[in-house]
């Protein structure tokens, strides 16, 4: 039997209640407050304490003394203080009295010392609040990056989480498609809901094809960003490798600069030498005819290099006007050039050589011009390239922007696409009834196929009853029943599963879910449930639900939900409630039941808001699929089994499986609170049939009461009467609520 309670929708958190949540830390996001204490930077508090001019009423402060050894404790000192303090002078009537006035003045010394020495500290305060603070920006452009990498991690977590949902959407696009096909009785009654399914289908499709374009257009972007940013530091690298070249390049010729002034010194020097001592007129004139071609040549080859030999050109200018006045002096000259032949042909041989060297530093001046040039022209070049680099990625970044907001886009319709599903969803669960019963038949046994003639039951053809109905036949008599949906013997455990999947989902969206196997002992209940130990193709219900949960939990993760999951499992035994996740459970205990003597006492308490508490019981809190089966493997050691006439391992016990889900979506302001509650019920039998004796007398008859009372129960809910006999029965005290809230009662 399944129950689901849709008189409960989802919680709201329009209004958010100051007092703490009652649960803060989620599976898959651990979120840490972190309080700050500010303190002061150098960790001292300044007294305020005024210096008096006259020195000795300076008192002592409460602070500790300072390092310096001064007799003055630490004393504040203000701007009129200081000035008070430099500005003191000596009264008159002292000027006369020596000793006085030296009193006083070494007085005004010690004064002038605890200032000088008091801003020494303020000044060695300062430089410690200066390095703390070089200190801490440090360790904040640290942890900004340590931010910006975890962005970027998380920013690929959120492609795969994404890349998974879709997975998700397609099994399900594919789970509606079948199970339109399976309830095509139901068109005509659902078409509007069909058709608003199929637009939300279509919206998730194009919603996944521009997500993964945008996506792969992120990726591309990201791509020719860092590509771009690697060329942009290898063309920076560039740069400045020719900038240290142009540099090198302007010392060198700096260099040569100064030493073609020391030569152009050396030539004047010896030009001059020539015009005194040589002896005719004419080759004076042509030599220095020569030489001022040579520096006008020189010259202009320096005037193109950016006007930087200008001082140059200037001292060649300065040399022609002198040789200029030379000529004036040729005539007083010319008596003394017979006696400076030999020492003329000696500095015309080295005017030569020096020419010679002019002409050399020449040839490398031309030479560092064309090596400029070229510099310049690379860095040109260099700079082009950058600027159309940075052009290019300015684009870049404005198309990254543009992808993020579609992708943000794209996340709210998802968004919203999925609170359209749940709603549609829980309708059509609606449409199909609060409650409702499927029927599994069990393959029959080798001793029953040998007992029985003919065929027991059969599955009617009608298009009314196919897949719903059954017929038994009995004593010659035929009987025959109808339900919500009918399992054939060869059915897997996977398909029983599919038609309790929606359910589950339900209990997600935060409904209460309850679904319980009834039948006789022996007729597969547990096995239903919990399937076989060790054959993965065989888990029951209980595990495939969980696991369901779970995969849910991560697929919405990206959403912005957050989960937390409790799970308790208890048996009623004979009328008792017993832990079966209980660590402090004793043997003596579990005796004490068997025999009839009552064990520990729990209480069961209904609240106004609809929830059902078993009073000591434990609670564990659960993050995976793997945690809950741990404790199924630990509760199905601990129910109760027995061995009867009609079923060798036959459950004692009523097990009640309960997962309560607690959900909060900060984004959309959403909470929910559901609970599933998964019951494998014991089996009822007869006592003429099962042969039991004592204990097992015992258990049977609180079994069958039990079970006699939740159909008391239902009745009396089915034909509304005034009392309902919850009471009668532990099991039926603690479905109370699910029950009521099944038949739409308040």
């Amino acid at each position: 039997m399944v129950t689901k309670i849709q008189n409960w929708p989802p919680l709201s958190l329009s209004h958010t209640s100051p007092t703490p949540s009652k649960f803060q830390n989620f599976v898959g996001d651990n979120n840490c407050l972190e309080t700050m204490v500010e303190t002061p930077i150098n960790g001292r508090i300044r007294q305020a304490l005024t210096v008096v001019n006259g020195g000795h009423d300076v008192g002592l402060s409460s602070a500790p003394p300072s390092n310096a050894g001064s007799d003055y404790g630490v004393i504040e000192f203000t701007r009129e203080d200081v000035e008070a303090l430099l500005n003191e002078k000596a009264k008159k009537k002292e000027r006369f009295n020596y000793k006085e006035r030296c009193e006083n003045m070494v007085d005004y010394i010690k004064r002038l010392k605890v200032c000088i020495r008091w801003f020494q500290d303020l000044e060695m305060s300062y430089s410690i609040d200066q390095e703390k603070l070089k200190n801490s920006l440090e360790m904040t452009k640290q942890k900004s990056i340590e931010i910006e990498m975890l962005l970027k991690i998380k920013e690929e977590e959120l492609n795969l989480i994404i890349i998974e949902m879709r997975k998700n959407c397609t099994s399900l696009q594919e789970k509606l498609i079948k199970e339109e096909a399976e309830k095509s009785a139901a068109v005509e009654s659902l078409s509007k809901e069909r058709e608003a399914r199929l637009d939300i289908e279509r919206s998730h499709t194009t919603l996944s094809e521009d997500l993964g374009k945008a996506e792969r257009e992120i990726q591309s972007a990201n791509q020719k960003i860092s590509s771009l940013n690697e060329m942009y530091k290898r063309l920076q690298e560039y740069i400045t490798s020719l900038q240290q070249y142009n540099g090198k390049l302007h010392t060198e010729l700096s260099s040569v600069e100064d030493e073609l002034k020391r030569v152009e010194k050396e030539k004047a020097t010896a030009e001059e030498n020539i015009a005194m001592l040589k002896g005719q007129l004419t080759l004076s004139i042509s030599s220095q005819e020569e030489a001022t071609k040579q520096k006008d040549d020189l010259a202009s080859e320096v005037y193109s290099m950016r006007g930087e030999l200008k001082q140059v050109r200037d001292d060649r200018d300065r040399q022609l006007s002198q040789a200029q006045s030379l000529d004036a002096e040729f005539m007083k000259l010319k008596e003394s050039r017979e006696n400076s032949c030999i020492e003329l042909d000696s500095l015309t041989l080295k005017a030569n050589e020096l020419e010679e060297k002019s002409s050399l530093k020449e040839n490398q001046i031309k030479a560092l011009q064309e090596k400029l040039a070229a510099a310049e022209k690379k860095l040109q070049v260099t700079d082009v390239s950058v600027f159309e680099t940075r052009t290019e990625f300015e684009g870049q970044q404005k198309l990254v922007d543009e992808l993020q907001r579609r992708l943000e886009d794209s996340e709210y319709k998802l968004i919203e696409g999925e609170r359209l599903r749940k709603k549609l969803h829980n309708t059509i669960l609606e449409l199909k009834g609060n409650i409702r019963v499927f029927c599994r038949v069990r393959p029959l046994l080798p001793d029953e196929n040998r007992s029985t003639e003919g065929k027991i039951f059969s599955y009617p053809s009608s298009m009314e009853t196919s897949g719903r109905g059954i017929d038994l036949a009995q004593n010659g008599q035929k009987h025959s029943f109808k339900f919500d949906k009918v399992f054939i013997q060869d059915i897997s455990q996977e398909e029983v599963f599919v038609e309790v999947s929606q359910l589950v989902q339900s209990a997600l969206d935060g409904y209460k879910v309850c679904i319980f196997a009834y039948g006789q002992t022996g007729s597969g209940k547990t096995y239903t449930m919990m399937g076989r130990p060790g054959h993965p193709d065989e888990k029951g219900l209980i595990p495939r639900s969980l696991e369901q949960i779970f995969q849910a939990k991560q697929s919405q993760q990206p959403q912005g939900w957050k989960y937390e999951m409790q799970v308790s499992m208890l048996e009623i035994y004979n009328e008792t409630i017993r832990d079966l996740l209980s660590t402090n459970r004793s043997s003596s205990d579990v005796t004490r039941v068997e025999n009839g003597t009552p064990g520990k006492q729990y209480t069961i308490k209904h609240d106004v808001n609809g929830n059902t508490h078993v009073s000591d019981l434990t609670v564990v809190d659960v993050h995976s699929a793997k945690e809950v089966a741990f404790l199924l493997n630990q509760a199905a050691n601990s129910r109760s089994v027995g061995k009867t006439q009609m079923n060798e391992q036959s459950s004692r016990s009523h097990f009640v499986f309960t997962l309560r889900i607690y959900g909060v979506n900060e984004s959309t302001d959403q909470q929910v609170q559901g609970v599933l509650n998964l019951i494998d019920l014991a089996g009822s039998e007869r006592l003429s049939k099962s042969g039991s004796t004592g204990d097992r007398l015992r258990e049977t008859q609180a079994i069958n009461k039990s079970l006699s009372s939740l159909s008391d129960v239902i009745f009396a809910l089915a034909k509304k009467e005034d009392h309902v006999p919850f009471r009668n029965s532990k099991l039926t005290y603690l479905l109370q609520v699910i029950i009521i809230l099944s038949h739409g009662i308040s």
